[in-house]
């Protein structure tokens, strides 16, 4: 994998940021809130952070970079975490700028293997969906691994598979979700419930 950086991040107190979007409702426009929660490993909380995209909007990428960059936890942050490529409906991440612009690298968790026709399908009648597909294209391959006993997908941007496999082992103390995801997951939906 082409941009790796060489080093481990697996340790059992290394920072990671899990992001996830808030409730909305899809091809309505407006903005949606997205959480970022920072973990020492998988278990203690360390802060909150959140922004605003639009919904299916193009924004995602440099709204997260923003988020991150301007966070006091910045500096000590070893892995972003998503859940999925997308938030807000089809407001896709780019998930190599995303790595080249807050320097960290990117896990993609993914429960259920993407069917990529429904998804071109489903983007084609958004504006600048050809943009939309380049981006989903260029986020790489898609790591099929086995996870507590189960199969998922990951995608990745500045780590291997290796340490990516081991940064789930870490994270993912009570469930498949890794507390980062599940966490911000649970704030980002208990704000905009």
């Amino acid at each position: 994998m082409s941009g790796e950086r060489a080093f481990r991040i697996i340790k059992s107190e290394f920072r990671v940021i899990g992001i996830d979007d808030g409730r909305f409702i899809p091809h309505k426009k407006g903005e949606v809130i997205v959480v970022g929660v920072v973990f020492r490993g998988g278990d203690s909380i360390e802060g909150v952070m959140h922004t605003k995209i639009l919904v299916d909007g193009l924004d995602a990428t440099i709204k997260l970079s923003k988020m991150i960059n301007s966070s006091p936890h910045h500096r000590q942050l070893r892995l972003i975490m998503l859940n999925g490529l997308t938030l807000a409906g089809f407001n896709i991440v780019n998930i190599k700028q995303l790595n080249e612009a807050t320097g960290i690298p990117v896990l993609v968790f993914i429960r259920k293997k993407p069917d990529m026709d429904s998804i071109y399908e489903a983007i084609k009648c958004l504006p600048n969906s050809e943009d939309r597909w380049q981006i989903i294209l260029n986020a790489g391959k898609i790591f099929e691994v086995r996870h507590k006993e189960v199969k998922i997908y990951l995608e990745l941007a500045g780590l291997s598979l290796v340490d990516a496999v081991e940064v789930l082992a870490v994270t993912s103390r009570r469930a498949i979700l890794p507390e980062p995801l599940r966490v911000a997951h649970l704030i980002a939906s208990g704000i905009t419930s």
